[in-house]
């Protein structure tokens, strides 16, 4: 909804970002506008400083400095100083409140019950509140396991980066009531509902979970657990780590999609843009597209340690598709990218195996998989942190383990958008092995789950000439260049930095395998 706040002689549009000043606009920095916006809608309150981050930052590391920095801005933009805090105010040890008179348009403001819905202003992004699953079993003594899996859920959830998760405390007042989500979306204000319900009878367990768009009232995701209860506590761990990884990815997509309707979007809309494209696939269309949407928000706000680790991790893709002769440079873009992520948010998992990735790919595997041991130390349900240190494993020669790891990261996300990398991981890892009959199974996984991973299709055909199939393996080498058109065997033999005696054999026969499939030498 278009909505105009006037004040003093200024007025703020939030339909079109403008601050004016009479008839004058007055330029302002995005987060300085958003700032004050939200001081001004919630100018019934203080507001504190930890609020301020979640509805400005979507709950993203800001350091005192940052925040005093854009709380100045907005003073200066309107005229106000903080000696004389005629319009905000500074309460110590409490936060800030907007004092100054306000006169709204195109939306009511107050209501009942001493309760503000938000009705022109949309939620923070990645705003979820879990509902108090409902107990089926019949049993009144297994709520406190329906309970444990909700609170367990509502931790685990908050570790997303970029999540602004309701506590349970909040949340476990709506326990036994029927209600209707999108009320709960407004009282709260929240984008996104999670609700679901446990039954248990006898040695089993069944789940349902459903994700519901708090605003529209639209069922996004749903999915039934089945599980026979062995331990009941590891099972909570193992269904809760599944719903967290999974959801992770459906937010995300969530958010692409309604930052495509988005007609001034921020630099989060565009990081959400950015990310859904990566997650599509590693085409030079999917990686180009994310690209340019993590470079724009960049642009919008160049602290977006998102976007920082969006364009790391596309730097690493291009770096090692074996498409250009830039590797080294993309891999040190990447890794300066990844480095100033972690300055910023040193315990930001993702930055982490941002970084790790790098190292793989220049020789220090070894401080790659420190890198994602870091990470699970952070996270230990973190399903890519353990399918990266098999990828790493490959890499020191250690191909025998690269499988297991992978089992891992599947328990822990079975359908995670990545799983396709994933399981091109064991198909190379098999081939460095000499079994080829089984890395073609591997690899046709893949592919199955994603046809836009060039690598997946060349590895198949390196397989297939392996084992003979020659008229298969030229498909499929075809079908891998006409994804990556740059691919080569020399630049295959170039890029791959590591100096281990197991993993030279395997790139030897991996290229050879290259060549019996027709790949081309230059």
């Amino acid at each position: 909804m278009h909505l105009l706040y006037s004040f003093s002689d200024f007025t703020l549009d939030t339909e079109r970002r403008e601050l004016r000043q009479g008839a004058e606009t007055i330029s302002v920095a995005p987060q300085v506008f958003d700032l004050l916006n939200y001081l001004i809608r919630n100018r019934e309150r203080v507001v504190s400083k930890d609020e301020l981050i979640a509805g400005v930052w979507n709950g993203r590391i800001v350091s005192d400095a940052a925040l005093t920095t854009r709380i100045n801005g907005a003073r200066c933009a309107i005229g106000d100083t903080g000696e004389k805090q005629d319009l905000i105010k500074t309460l110590p040890r409490k936060g800030f409140r907007f004092v100054g008179a306000v006169q709204e348009t195109g939306s009511s403001a107050i209501k009942a019950a001493g309760s503000v819905e938000r009705t022109g202003d949309m939620p923070p992004r990645l705003s979820i509140v879990v509902l108090p699953f409902a107990n089926l079993s019949g049993d009144r003594e297994q709520d406190y396991f329906v309970d444990g899996v909700t609170e367990s859920l509502t931790t685990d959830l908050s570790r997303i980066a970029g999540t602004f998760v309701i506590a349970r405390n909040s949340a476990v007042s709506y326990k036994g009531r029927a209600v209707d989500v999108r009320q709960v979306g407004r009282e709260l204000n929240v984008r996104y509902v999670l609700e679901g319900s446990v039954q248990r009878s006898g040695k089993r367990l069944r789940m349902n979970v459903q994700l519901i768009d708090a605003i529209s009232g639209q069922h996004l995701w749903a999915e039934r657990f089945e599980k026979s209860v062995v331990d009941l506590f590891d099972m909570q761990d193992e269904i809760v780590s599944r719903l967290a990884n999974t959801l992770g990815r459906q937010l995300i997509e969530a958010e692409a999609r309604r930052a495509e309707r988005t007609l001034h979007p921020d630099a989060m809309d565009l990081y959400f843009q950015g990310r859904a494209w990566l997650m599509k696939g590693f085409s030079l269309e999917c990686l180009t597209r994310a690209r340019n949407f993590f470079e724009r928000s960049l642009a919008y706000d160049p602290d977006n340690v998102e976007a920082m680790i969006g364009l790391a991790n596309v730097d690493t893709a291009i770096g090692s598709s074996f498409t250009t002769d830039d590797g080294p440079a993309r891999f040190a873009a990447a890794e300066a990218m990844a480095d100033k992520a972690l300055s910023i948010t040193p315990n930001r998992t993702s930055a982490h195996l941002a970084r790790g990735w790098v190292q793989i790919f220049t020789n220090r595997a070894a401080q790659g998989i420190r890198e994602f041991e870091h990470a699970l130390a952070l996270d230990s349900n973190g399903a890519h942190a353990h399918a990266a240190l098999g990828f790493a494993k490959f890499y020191m020669g250690r191909a025998a383990e690269t499988e297991g790891h992978i089992f891992e990261a599947l328990r822990l996300s079975p359908r995670d958008v990545e799983a396709y990398q994933w399981a091109c991981f064991v198909g190379v890892a098999k081939l460095q092995l000499g079994s080829d009959v089984e890395a073609v199974s591997w690899l046709r996984r893949s592919i199955e789950a994603n046809r836009n991973f060039p690598i997946a299709h060349l590895a198949l055909a390196a397989a297939l000439g392996l084992t003979g199939a020659l008229d298969e393996a030229r498909t499929a080498a075809r079908t891998g260049l006409a994804l990556n058109s740059g691919f080569t065997i020399r630049r295959f033999r170039t890029a791959q930095q590591s100096d281990n005696p197991n993993f030279l054999v395997g790139l030897e026969r991996v290229c050879e395998g290259f060549r019996l499939a027709g790949v081309p030498e230059e």
